[in-house]
């Protein structure tokens, strides 16, 4: 089946969206728990009964083999609720995982590609967060409360069937309370927003000084930034003090409330049994069953925060998730082998009012190296990622053999592009496992043949551990110079047609920036298109093209020589005071 061209992807709503997808098949799960907890508060009757029989029957009759009797029933019973209670828990900690199970993938892959497809608004959002508060929900005690919730009517019908006016004191109870719930909700709704707002920022406040420990420290930053984090983590405590206080104020009102109608039930069934329109064991069992009609409404009112900052998260994760990097199915295409083509191409981060990159046009054949010059700011980074696919083209278009690279589906794509960032990083594990991409079918030695094409391979096999040595966070530390080399390993991985390489040779000394003129001589001769970013014109001995860009836009293009002395010779001119055409 041939998939339609890519362009922007299409947003997914309603039943398409992930999350509803997630959602639909536990749906039964729920109605299941939903028949669990009618059989829990019908069982919950058990206390109110006993009360009504001890009183009324065998404290009548004097009876102890009657008492012993509904005693075994009762305890039976209680048994029961207690295997009931605990299934309800483990199914709903189960749909939560359940959930988490099939949106983690997504979310996960959403995640990584944010920065991309949301430039600044990015920094704010944590879909991995909110997917753990939905879960953390899901298996609480909350969602039990509200199944119990809906039985609020039976349990007051019986205290109806008591007597009407025990029924009228437990309704008005009922109806208090549901006024302060909706009181509640619309007053708490605008500081748990807030407060989340705050723990995005202050997550990302934590984030950021991990990233830069070393700077921190070098230079002395712990002092200013801790003062900064202070400021940040008084603002989020101030925002969570809020909406705790608001909640906090009214569960303690309903609770309160709660209890006053319990001897509100009694003190009216103490005067009805005094004009002997009721028994005393009525008067027990209906205080008893009006405080469990209410006790869910309690429970859930504790449980709001959790239910407030779940039902926000399920509302921003619908919304991260509206526009999906599910593809439809594409026919297999040859990968590319002959040359790129860039049409006047715009681009530039999302959401930015100005492209940074304007009008380019170029066209590259299979061997060519490239080397992209400008003073800094000139968008050379921008047109780096856009020709590997991390930044949109806004306009024209950026062609692989005359297809565009939506075209091949993204797990495809590694298969031709090479990419060494500006600001590259490794990940957490294994030098082999970072040269190949995470790729759990790699080949050993294609490993070792892109080692060795970046040099690095000598350096790697020194290591006591060799290809398995665990760098990262949680393994061993790197050079500046020895991450940038693996880095470079990964890009030349698998020999791809494009390699794409953005100041390749700022960490390297001058044994690497050899190794690093030889494997861009290398790929070109294998037939790989390489693609330089540069500041030191050693990056772009070994190239045979220059592409200059100057306020994101082409200042000159063509042969290596002709450019450099259209462009660079001039400036050197006017620097020396020489003046331009001297």
């Amino acid at each position: 089946m041939v998939g339609a061209r890519q362009g922007a992807a299409k947003p997914l709503t309603g039943r398409d969206n992930p999350v509803a997808k997630a959602f639909r098949p536990i749906r039964s799960a729920f109605w299941g728990v939903a028949v669990v907890s009618f059989v829990i508060n019908i069982l919950m009757l058990t206390g109110p009964v006993f009360m009504l029989q001890v009183y009324d029957r065998v404290l009548a009759s004097g009876s102890v083999p009657t008492l012993v009797v509904i005693g075994i029933l009762a305890m039976v019973l209680y048994v029961f609720y207690g295997i009931l209670e605990g299934i309800r828990g483990r199914i709903l900690s189960r749909l939560g995982q359940r959930v988490d199970a099939r949106l983690s993938g997504i979310v996960y892959k959403v995640s990584n590609s944010l920065p991309v497809r949301l430039g600044r608004r990015a920094a704010k959002l944590r879909p991995v967060q909110d997917l753990d508060t939905i879960r953390q929900f899901l298996s609480g005690p909350g969602p039990a409360a509200i199944f119990d919730i809906p039985w609020l009517p039976l349990y007051l019908g019986i205290v109806f069937l008591f007597h009407p006016l025990l029924g009228f004191v437990g309704l008005a109870g009922a109806i208090i309370i549901t006024i302060l719930i909706g009181v509640n909700e619309a007053m708490s709704r605008s500081p748990s927003e807030e407060a989340a707002g705050q723990a995005g920022r202050r997550a990302a406040v934590v984030e950021s000084g991990q990233r830069n420990s070393e700077v921190v420290t070098a230079m002395g930053m712990q002092g200013a930034l801790t003062s900064r984090w202070d400021a940040q983590n008084g603002e989020y405590l101030a925002t969570q003090r809020r909406a705790s206080d608001r909640t906090g104020v009214f569960g303690t009102a309903i609770k309160t409330i709660r209890f006053v109608l319990q001897s509100a039930i009694l003190g009216v069934g103490a005067w009805l049994a005094i004009k002997q329109e009721i028994t005393p064991g009525v008067m027990i069992a209906a205080s008893i069953m009006t405080s469990r009609a209410l006790a869910p409404i309690e429970q859930a009112v504790a449980q709001w925060r959790g239910f407030v900052a779940s039902r926000q998260a399920l509302k921003r994760l619908r919304e991260v998730l509206q526009v999906a990097d599910s593809e439809p199915e594409k026919m297999d295409l040859p990968l590319p082998t002959q040359k790129v083509n860039v049409e006047q191409v715009f681009c530039g981060p999302f959401g930015e009012a100005m492209p940074y990159v304007q009008n380019v046009t170029l066209e590259l054949q299979s061997g060519d190296g490239l080397g992209v010059i400008g003073p800094s700011g000139s968008g050379k980074s921008t047109f780096a990622r856009a020709l590997v696919g991390a930044t949109p083209a806004l306009k024209g278009v950026i062609r692989y053999d005359g297809a565009e690279l939506g075209q091949w589906p993204t797990t495809k794509r590694g298969e031709f592009i090479g990419y060494l960032p500006q600001d590259l990083q490794l990940f957490d594990g294994t030098i082999a496992e970072n040269i190949a991409r995470f790729n759990e079918e790699a080949s050993p030695d294609k490993v070792i043949e892109a080692a060795k094409l970046a040099d690095v391979h000598d350096m790697i096999v020194a290591l006591p551990e060799g290809y398995n040595t665990v760098i990262g966070r949680t393994g061993r530390s790197l050079s500046a110079g020895q991450r940038q080399r693996v880095a470079l390993a990964r890009a030349l991985y698998g020999n791809p047609f494009l390699v794409v390489l953005d100041e390749p040779n700022s960490n390297l000394d001058a044994e690497g920036e050899s190794a690093l003129t030889g494997a861009i001589k290398a790929m070109r001769e294998k037939g790989s298109i390489v693609v330089v970013i540069a500041h030191r014109p050693s990056a772009i001995a070994t190239v045979d093209k220059i592409l200059c860009l100057k306020e994101g836009k082409m200042a000159g293009f063509g042969p290596k020589e002709e450019v450099l002395k259209q462009v660079v010779q001039p400036v050197q001119r006017v620097r020396a005071g020489m003046g331009p055409g001297r």
